[in-house]
């Protein structure tokens, strides 16, 4: 952390626990004119308004919450290369990469000086290694119908793939539905591979300065109607006209394209939302959806058992 955050969170939290013991004095003064216990002539449905304290239980507390917060400021780290009065460092006040600190724990390895992380990776890598290697050499189809490996799959796609997908892997808006059979860049399990593997970057551009406001509204009833949805016929046929442009990606008959993952705009199935609001949000500003690449994150065999377990999402649908 560099020294002009050390000092920004320094200042903040200092801040903060002055501040709530100034606000918690000032609270305990009397500053109404009128003796503490003594009516305040306020009076509603009968119940009058006494002029009380603040419970003393809860100032104790109060008091009790700033000290403790005081005292952990100090106590440990987290600012700069402060490292608290108990010497405790932060995890980056030694190490300032992720690749340092893979340097650094190799070579304590190498020196003998194992930490318990280590030993754990170990571990899961002698028990766990075979079971993957035995799986990699099995097809993905052969796979998707073992309910052993699926679980397997199942647990990596929780740890890495539910946070955009969901957990039943349902998708949601910006984010595709694994289970049916609409594939932006296909569903076999080849192309499943690939997509983990390498990750996927989508382009819709805006059209805006290509179509103008009119343009994108004839164009947004030409899209829609490709689903069967009811539009103004006329401004549907000038969208016709002018979804030449939108040909080149998904194709003249609106199928899409899954070499480069165009969607299909004849199913009713919509990435971003199908309503009227949606589909002219996207042809205004454009969409740029990103799938980050596992190859390193899970590795082949991993990613094998993943691809296998979305693979069987989609069969019988």
């Amino acid at each position: 952390m560099s020294s002009f955050w050390s000092i920004w969170i320094t200042v903040i939290t200092l801040g903060t626990i002055i501040g709530c013991f100034l606000l918690l004095r000032w609270c305990l003064s009397n500053k109404t004119g009128v003796a503490e216990g003594d009516d305040m002539h306020h009076e509603f449905d009968g119940i009058l308004e006494i002029n009380n304290q603040l419970p003393r239980w809860w100032t104790i507390m109060f008091y009790a919450t700033i000290i403790w917060g005081f005292l952990y400021f100090l106590l440990y780290p987290g600012l700069g290369s402060f490292e608290g009065l108990l010497g405790w460092k932060s995890s980056n006040q030694d190490i300032r990469s992720l690749a340092e600190s893979e340097a650094a724990r190799i070579a304590a390895k190498e020196n003998g000086d194992i930490v318990q992380y280590d030993r754990e990776l170990d571990f899961a890598e002698e028990r766990f290694a075979p079971i993957f290697a035995a799986y990699a050499k099995q097809p993905i189809e052969t796979l998707a119908q073992d309910p052993e490996a699926l679980k397997v799959g199942q647990r990596l796609f929780s740890q890495n793939c539910s946070q955009c997908h969901g957990s039943d892997a349902r998708g949601q808006r910006g984010f595709p539905n694994l289970t049916d059979n609409d594939w932006l860049y296909g569903g076999t399990p080849a192309k499943i591979t690939e997509t983990l593997t390498l990750g996927r970057q989508a382009a819709m551009p805006a059209q805006l300065d290509s179509f103008g406001e009119k343009g994108i509204e004839e164009v947004v009833a030409y899209a829609l109607s490709l689903s069967g949805r009811q539009v103004d016929p006329d401004l549907a046929e000038k969208g016709k006209v002018r979804f030449a442009i939108c040909s080149a990606c998904h194709g003249p008959d609106g199928k899409g394209n899954q070499a480069i993952g165009a969607p299909n705009l004849t199913d009713n199935i919509w990435l971003y939302g199908g309503s009227h609001k949606a589909v002219t949000e996207t042809l205004t500003y454009g969409r740029n959806g990103v799938m980050p690449s596992f190859k390193k994150t899970l590795g082949d065999e991993k990613i094998h058992l993943v691809a296998a377990y979305v693979y069987s999402l989609s069969q019988g649908k």
